[in-house]
């Protein structure tokens, strides 16, 4: 069964841009799963990983995120990897992460082809550009 605990205030029509997900209500996974939000209102369930605990990964979408001390993530960047070589994947999030200052992966696997995965990097994408865009009106 899976169950979403919202503890992010909603400061947008189409809701939060993410939110910690629970698997299994009864046992707590220490955030192990994350939902980010797309343009189109979908939410995108996600394997988190620190950025040095990854582990090799097939093709998929990846957030990299910045973590701050009072526990707020921060989306740096959107991608996905493209290699068939899953070592060659994890070497790409790594070097990524690091030149963007990220401390998490946030891996989503639910995408089976490329054009989907293309979908999901371009509406997870475009929700980012539009909340950055609302922030920077408002301020």
């Amino acid at each position: 069964m899976w169950t979403s605990e919202a503890d992010v205030v909603e400061t947008a029509p189409w809701g939060p841009a993410d939110e910690p997900a629970l698997v299994c209500a009864e046992t707590e996974f220490a955030q192990a799963f994350h939902y980010w939000r797309g343009a189109s209102s979908q939410r995108y369930l996600h394997s988190v990983y620190s950025l040095l605990g990854c582990p090799a990964l097939p093709q998929a979408n990846y957030i990299l995120v910045r973590r701050h001390e009072d526990g707020t993530r921060e989306a740096l960047a959107f991608g996905q990897t493209k290699a068939d070589a899953v070592s060659l994947n994890l070497a790409h999030l790594r070097h990524e992460g690091a030149k963007c200052g990220a401390n998490e992966v946030h891996v989503h696997l639910l995408a089976d082809t490329a054009g989907d995965r293309t979908l999901v990097e371009a509406d997870l994408a475009a929700a980012h550009i539009h909340r950055q865009t609302d922030k920077a009106i408002a301020a």
